[in-house]
């Protein structure tokens, strides 16, 4: 079908839009002129979309309700199945409902974005199904994923297993709730602000957001390119570490990707045991304002463990860490206004593979904008007041400032292997009720945050691991590590499951 051309008016508006003013005759010339130009993209137009092959057979599914989506964690039930053998033959896999799955459903939690159905499968979704696994479907999400609590999807909220009316966590909150409930057996997660990490420590599981760039995200709904991760959850660490196997290396279709970093036999170096490494608690990671002093002492014991297992464990400063949470917020709340709301979730400058599809359904939201949840468009208010205000400038000199959280994290870790603080201050709390204020909408969305969302940022690799309960919710306990040095946090991790049951601690 070709190009629909402009009208005279409308080739006045667009060039007014960016501040020319075009005269009727200037604009019956420039008309003529671009002619050939919309030829050109009648060519474009005319060929077919260059994506990867869907190569896997699949339903549609279906949304289940009642007693089969008792926790309000699904989206969609349906079955992939991989190959015959592989190394994740036999277990089941829910993806987070920002992932691509072709023929199936995506919703990522937006009601603007319900009726979507990609036409690719992202690049994780074939590595899983080239290893054998089984997706069963689509875990709920926050809206658009902006939210650490569970109480932000279109679809409602996602309810903890370990205490119904309490937040599962998220954005990956779906994914993190059927783990727990053992509804499946491996799940994907994303975090851009520490939304595999937060779910996890919520709901008592194990969550892997890798170095940045290591697990490709082609075929995930962005958010911000430099804060994008994708990656595992699972209820045990051995789990864990095969599935990132799986997902790791280059695809040739992510800039988030960076050259020769390939995916490497977690499993089986994470069985070196921790004696002799030199593990950091991170003072600064304890003793937020809304730090729960149980939680601190929680992960204290923790960290003594590990020491018994033979592991060095002494207390260190980063007083950096204070301000992550600061450096953050420009690059998480300017840059997702641009690029996943105002750029349709791809924005322009960038090589590898565009999911055309969805730029076109999630366009849509511009005419729906008052159905946002309240943390988008809290978030987007903030963003476009600085965007249009000051140009980007403090988006900008964030992104400056994060090499310096870099340099300040890596000189801790020239002297450590690891660095160790909570992954979150606090256990779960309880789900807003239907018509709350704003107020508390908020809260719950983002008081949990602080030790997760510099990491994004960073890019370093983080693992929250459960390591107790306060009053019967879990509580986690994050490792950080050098970059793409995951085994090293699978070693501690791995000793530290099999040193004994981690609600008993």
């Amino acid at each position: 079908m070709a190009i629909k051309r402009p009208t005279l008016d409308q080739l006045q508006d667009v060039a007014l839009s960016l501040g020319i003013h075009l005269s009727e005759e200037h604009a019956t010339t420039y008309n003529s002129l671009l002619q050939a130009n919309f030829d050109a993209y009648d060519v474009v137009d005319a060929m077919p979309d260059y994506v990867p092959a869907v190569t896997y057979a699949r339903t549609p599914g279906y949304r289940p309700s009642g007693e089969e989506n008792k926790y309000g964690a699904w989206y969609v039930k349906t079955t992939v199945k991989g190959a015959a053998k592989g190394k994740l033959a036999g277990k089941t896999v829910v993806l987070k409902d920002n992932v691509c799955l072709a023929g199936v459903p995506m919703m990522n939690g937006a009601s603007t974005l319900e009726g979507y159905v990609p036409n690719v499968d992202a690049t994780i979704v074939t590595r899983l199904l080239d290893a054998g696994a089984t997706v069963v479907g689509k875990a709920v999400c926050e809206y658009f994923c902006f939210s650490g609590g569970s109480h932000t999807s279109a679809t409602g909220p996602v309810h903890n297993p370990h205490r119904m009316g309490y937040s599962a966590g998220g954005s990956s909150s779906g994914s993190a709730a059927l783990l727990a409930a053992g509804e499946v057996d491996l799940a994907i997660g994303g975090d851009q602000g520490g939304s595999i990490r937060m779910p996890a420590s919520y709901c008592g599981v194990y969550g892997m957001k890798a170095t940045h760039g290591l697990v490709p995200y082609s075929g995930v709904m962005p958010i911000e390119t430099t804060i994008d991760h994708t990656g595992p959850m699972t209820t045990n660490v051995t789990d864990n570490a095969v599935m990132l196997e799986v997902l790791a290396g280059p695809d040739g279709l992510d800039p988030r990707q960076y050259a020769g970093q390939e995916s490497k036999p977690y499993s089986e170096l994470m069985k070196k045991g921790v004696r002799g490494l030199k593990i950091g608690v991170v003072k600064e990671g304890f003793g937020w304002p809304q730090s729960d002093p149980k939680v601190d002492a929680k992960v204290r014991q923790a960290a003594e463990v590990l020491g018994k297992l033979g592991a060095k464990v002494s207390e260190v400063s980063v007083p950096m860490h204070l301000v992550g949470p600061a450096i953050w917020l420009p690059i998480a709340a300017e840059g997702a206004t641009q690029q996943m709301m105002k750029d349709n979730g791809h924005g322009f400058n960038w090589k590898g593979l565009y999911v055309t599809g969805m730029i076109d359904f999630h366009s849509g939201w511009k005419q729906r904008a008052d159905e946002l949840s309240e943390t988008l468009k809290l978030t987007m208010v903030l963003g476009e007041y600085f965007i249009k205000h000051y140009r980007g400038h403090y988006y900008a000199k964030a992104q400056n400032l994060s090499r310096q959280l870099k340099a300040a994290y890596d000189a801790t870790l020239a002297d450590y292997d690891l660095l160790l603080m909570p992954t979150l201050p606090l256990t779960a709390t309880p789900i807003p009720k239907p018509g709350a204020p704003i107020e508390e909408v908020i809260s719950r969305a983002f008081e949990m945050l602080p030790n997760t969302c510099p990491f994004d940022v960073t890019g370093h690799p983080a693992m929250s691991i459960p390591c107790g309960l306060v009053e019967g919710l879990p509580v986690g306990m994050m490792l950080v590590g050098k970059s793409w040095d995951e085994e090293t946090i699978y070693r501690a991790a791995y000793a530290f499951e099999q040193a004994g049951d981690w609600k008993a601690i």
